[in-house]
């Protein structure tokens, strides 16, 4: 059996002088508490703390990363104990555990094998890899911990130093767990995230239920425009009321427009009689978009856009087991042209923040950095969805920090699924981001004591800044 090492100096630069910046850099941020401001976890988790079954149930099934890669060779997603859209499938989790073991080599080099590398050895003490000889031994060791209270959701949160976790909810979900988590009394801070978009988008399987929940839960007249916006203005106040701090919106382009109000009408009119076109879908998401920042100047809740991603590509699959089961793909994405009828009204704004992010590393350097660079509201997210490795944050530096800066950045998120990941990925990107600092101090275009400030920045502050989190509670930290 192979052994387990998560090797102490993990992605810092190869490079002895270089390599031991990085490291005092490390030392100082590797331990800060953790803000995940965005992210898709099940906030049912910790509104009823419940145990995890098993190592399948917890690791595997919901992380498209791991299945999309078992998937792009031939493994059906069924004998992995993915669900479809009728439920989980009647497969044995342990027999689902064996073929992810077996199938380890797939992971090498990749991100996913970074983060499963420090949950097997810092979260359950393995020290053999995982392979097709240890897939029982690690299967037990984990039930048997999940079986444990310091194994279950809120004990594990407050292990990690999460302070605060964003979820992910629509516009017509009831937020009911958060109500829950809040009636628990547990100081754990889970917040939601307002994402709108299957009430915004006409060419969403859903739209028409969602849009009815939508007006059900708010008493308005969903189906005229001015009753429509007063309803999202509600459902914005009620998301605000459970802790959320921002919005998230994830259409397949940028594109935003500025309608006049009578043109407006005139297209939500055709989208709810049913009349429209792909067209005027893209032009309602457009508007919307444009909507939602004026909202936010209303409100202050953050607006995150995640634009770029044709959605469920893999047409069968999408028919078997619905959206999100790994078959994003990337697309070219326009900003400088997209962006601007947004931008002519509110991009001068100095109290909104809009967060970008991308799947189109082509625009970093050509759109995005001085886009961000120049307009007051813009704001750079980081290496987001297939960029989210070491050599996608690196790349992200090197081509906006000369224009955009580092302030101009948010700092990390995580945007997963997978809980036990978190802490995985927040030490990936805080290692990376002190090798990116550590190289600027070795080439005398940084001094360390800046560079240590601007790794805590990267680390901590700026996000708590850009997603306008309370810093009272932070003050004793020394890094407010």
């Amino acid at each position: 059996m192979a052994s387990l090492m998560v090797h102490p100096d993990r992605l810092f630069p190869a490079d002895n002088s270089t390599r031991s910046i990085a490291k005092r850099l490390y030392a100082e941020v590797g331990c800060l508490p953790i803000i995940s401001p965005h992210g898709h976890t099940d906030p049912a988790w910790f509104a009823s703390d419940q145990a995890w079954n098993n190592a399948t149930d917890l690791l595997l099934a919901p992380d498209h990363y791991l299945y999309r890669m078992l998937y792009s060779h031939g493994i059906r997603l069924d004998s992995l104990c993915v669900p479809t859209r009728d439920g989980v499938p009647a497969t044995d989790p342990r027999d689902a555990w064996r073929i992810f073991a077996q199938h380890q080599h797939l992971f090498h080099g990749t991100p996913s094998r970074l983060w499963l590398d420090h949950v097997f050895s810092e979260v359950f003490g393995m020290d053999v890899a995982l392979e097709a000889a240890t897939a029982d031994r690690y299967y037990d060791t984990i039930g048997e911990a999940l079986a444990t209270p310091a194994f279950r959701p809120r004990a594990l949160f407050e292990r990690f130093g999460i302070e605060l976790l964003a979820t992910t909810e629509g516009a017509d979900d009831d937020l009911a767990h958060h109500a829950a988590i809040r009636r628990s009394g547990w100081q754990g801070r889970v917040v939601t995230t307002y994402r709108p978009d299957s009430v915004i988008d006409p060419e969403h399987e859903s739209f028409e239920e969602a849009l009815k929940r939508l007006g059900e839960l708010t008493g308005e007249d969903i189906y005229s425009w001015a009753g429509y916006l007063a309803a999202h203005r509600k459902r914005r106040a009620d998301f605000r009321a459970a802790g959320a701090t921002a919005t998230d919106h994830g259409f397949a382009t940028a594109q935003t427009a500025n309608l006049s109000s009578r043109e407006s009408e005139a297209l939500f009119g055709r989208i709810v009689q049913g009349t429209w076109d792909s067209a005027d879908a893209e032009m309602f998401r457009a508007q919307m978009l444009t909507e939602m920042a004026k909202m936010s100047i209303e409100d202050g809740m953050v607006m995150q856009i995640h634009p770029g991603s044709r959605r469920n590509h893999n047409a069968t699959l999408f028919a078997s087991h619905g959206r999100d089961k790994g078959a994003d793909i990337p697309t070219r994405t326009d900003y400088v042209h997209a962006l601007k009828p947004m931008l002519d009204v509110v991009g001068n704004e100095r109290d909104l923040t809009i967060v970008l992010f991308t799947l189109d590393e082509s625009t970093y350097a050509r759109e995005l950095a001085p886009l961000a660079g120049h307009y007051p509201c813009l704001k750079l997210g980081p290496a987001w969805w297939f960029h989210d490795s070491p050599e996608g944050m690196r790349r992200f530096r090197e081509m906006t920090t000369e224009t955009a800066g580092f302030h101009n950045t948010v700092g990390f998120n995580d945007d997963t699924r997978a809980f036990l990941s978190i802490p995985a990925r927040h030490d990936v990107a805080r290692r990376v981001d002190c090798g990116f600092l550590a190289h600027l101090v070795a080439e005398h275009r940084l001094g360390e004591d800046c560079a240590l400030e601007l790794a805590h920045d990267l680390a901590y502050r700026l996000v708590r800044r850009t997603y306008r989190i309370d810093a009272d509670e932070y003050a004793a930290l020394g890094v407010a």
